[in-house]
């Protein structure tokens, strides 16, 4: 047996997460068919097929570690997260996102044949780009496909009023995944990975970002840390060389716009006038999240006007209302 799936195995055991553990052993067996051990193969299946399942399918994560939590105001400095049923199916980027994603999740789950050839499966990935293209429901998908438990790490406790108290929260977060097995999201990374060059910045920012490098330079656990920021050409250019892969998420075009409608709308009734190849040309430049937006205010004009189903003219209503909202917030409204 592989050693990363002996220390799940070890861990689903200790958290009493029989879920877990029957997700591990099922993948344990698939590696042990590929190796045509019919016999060892065959008996662990029947040992499978005689263990009684749960009363309850929820699957929880129950860590012995407390909480690492913030000196000075006792504020947890990460939440644990758990996902089920998301899959890259629901993730509507583009193909190199998707590719680079799914070889993140191959790496991991075949980590024992990378170490034959002396080497590791990714453990920081920097994913940047545009807001709203799914960047945080990439880590989300990850979490779910691997049964890991997804850390959030909350960057509202950690940046401390106190000098010196944000890298020793800084520190007792790294103390804590290196002793876990976890996706680890830094969200609205910059806040943390700023330029050191930027005159605007402080000193004790300055610092920060050096304790922070040296961090993730002495990183030796198995969680893997993903990065996420809106702001790429706000970090510091020593950041970039710590990562071992950068996945950039742009906006989407024509294309995947259309299906990101698609996608939104399958769950109510459309009807004839309805055309998403001209929604998505009225899109250009609008995020995954924009849409989801635009879709939800369409569906509301719809109920709230007793239609039996969605029309053109409510989603096109939706449309105008949006860009009327950024032109506002950008202001580029006429005076």
């Amino acid at each position: 047996m592989t050693s990363e799936l002996i220390k799940q195995l070890f861990l689903s055991f200790n958290n009493k997460d029989e879920d877990l553990f029957l997700q591990i052993a099922k993948e344990y067996i698939e590696k042990e068919k590929k190796k045509k051990n019919n016999v060892l193969v065959k008996e662990l299946e029947e040992i499978l097929l005689n263990k009684k399942q749960l009363h309850s399918k929820e699957r929880r994560f129950k860590s012995e570690l407390p909480i690492p939590r913030d000196s000075e105001k006792g504020f947890p400095l990460l939440e644990i997260q758990n996902f089920d049923n998301c899959s890259f199916d629901e993730l509507i980027v583009g193909e190199e996102v998707k590719s680079q994603l799914e070889q993140i999740v191959t790496e991991f789950k075949d980590s024992d044949v990378l170490a034959t050839y002396n080497l590791k499966y990714k453990r920081k990935i920097l994913l940047c780009g545009q807001p709203g293209t799914g960047k945080t429901y990439s880590t989300q998908v990850i979490s779910s496909i691997l049964h890991i438990p997804l850390v959030y790490i909350r960057f509202d406790s950690i940046i401390s009023s106190y000098l010196g108290e944000t890298a020793t929260n800084l520190r007792k977060v790294f103390d804590y995944i290196e002793q876990s097995m976890a996706i680890v999201l830094f969200d609205e990374f910059d806040i943390i990975g700023k330029n050191r060059d930027d005159n605007h910045e402080h000193g004790e920012i300055k610092r920060v970002v050096n304790n922070f490098l040296q961090m993730l330079d002495n990183y030796k656990g198995n969680s893997i840390i993903l990065a996420a920021t809106n702001h790429q050409y706000m970090l510091d250019p020593a950041i970039w060389r710590r990562f071992d892969d950068v996945i950039y998420y742009d906006l989407p075009n024509l294309k995947t716009r259309e299906l990101i409608f698609s996608n939104y709308l399958r769950s109510i009734k459309r009807d004839d006038s309805l055309d998403l190849k001209i929604a998505s040309k009225q899109t250009d430049g609008l995020s995954p999240s924009d849409i989801k937006m635009i879709v939800e205010e369409a569906i509301k004009l719809s109920i709230i006007n007793s239609q039996n189903s969605l029309s053109m003219n409510n989603l096109e209503e939706a449309i105008n209302k949006f860009i009327r909202r950024e032109k506002v917030k950008n202001n580029q409204m006429k005076r």
